[in-house]
């Protein structure tokens, strides 16, 4: 298993349209059959517990069977429209990348 989460951080500054346009977008990448499973969020509410990171707009975890499905990924051609669509919206990312 390879498990790959990217935290994006995105411009305070979106309008309505450009933050429905990334989510379009990132949903999208739920077609990419290489993956086995795909988990798109926001920050929970549990800004309470000081432990815990807050600090980031969306989460994507996508899960493949093995580093070689994660570099297909990489460059299959909806993965990258998305970036190419989408990275006018955010200031940086985060990756963390776990076998």
């Amino acid at each position: 298993m390879f498990i790959h989460t990217v935290l994006f951080h995105l411009k305070k500054d979106l309008t309505p349209d450009s933050i429905a346009d990334f989510e379009d977008a990132l949903n999208s990448l739920k077609a990419i059959e290489v993956s086995r499973a795909t988990y798109i969020g926001t920050v929970a509410d549990t800004k309470d517990r000081p432990v815990v990171r807050s600090d980031y707009s969306y989460n994507l975890t996508i899960l493949f069977d093995n580093l070689e499905g994660h570099n297909q990924y990489q460059v299959d051609p909806l993965h990258k429209a998305f970036v190419a669509q989408c990275s006018k919206y955010w200031t940086h990312l985060e990756i963390i990348d776990a076998d």
